[in-house]
């Protein structure tokens, strides 16, 4: 697939770092490095997220909730009284991965409590679009990936992509 130039603060795209034993490709064989695109379609297109936050004592917790892709960036919302919502205010990085294991598409970054008006009044037009339901009014959060992985499952080897990201 053709790398197209994915995101303004794109840093680095290559293979994971991965054991020999996992027998990852060069970048040049079988579907080649995946293009950004690739990611952002699925993201994009995506009806369920799983986020994964830890607590203070380190305990990793799973959840599925809605969002949204949008300006390169993952949005979603919870109550600040949730367990997402207090692992969150822990100020940690989360992991926000798709349902499939076939096109896998993962994304990790340090959440941010949206505070921009007029970008709130954008997301919940397209959150209402979405889902028939209205985000403006909750506590709304933005993703910005400091790294995301994908990969085709039917060409792990010859598809595992990474990308390192600067915010």
């Amino acid at each position: 697939m053709t790398q197209t130039p994915p995101t303004p603060y794109m840093s680095q795209v290559d293979r994971p770092s991965m054991p020999p034993g996992y027998g990852l490709k060069p970048p040049s064989e079988g579907h080649g490095l995946l293009s950004w695109d690739f990611l952002r379609t699925r993201m994009e297109e995506a009806h369920n997220y799983w986020l994964v936050t830890t607590s203070a004592n380190g305990l990793p917790h799973a959840a599925p909730v809605w969002g949204l892709w949008h300006r390169d960036a993952f949005y979603f919302s919870t109550d600040p009284s949730s367990r997402k919502g207090r692992n969150i205010a822990l100020g940690r990085q989360v992991v926000v991965h798709l349902e499939s294991g076939d096109e896998v598409a993962i994304v990790e970054g340090r959440p941010e409590r949206v505070q921009e008006n007029e970008l709130l009044d954008e997301l919940d037009a397209l959150y209402f679009r979405k889902y028939a339901f209205h985000l403006k009014g909750t506590p709304t959060y933005r993703v910005l990936p400091a790294k995301a992985f994908a990969w085709l499952e039917a060409d792990f080897t010859g598809s595992a992509t990474r990308w390192r990201l600067r915010a």
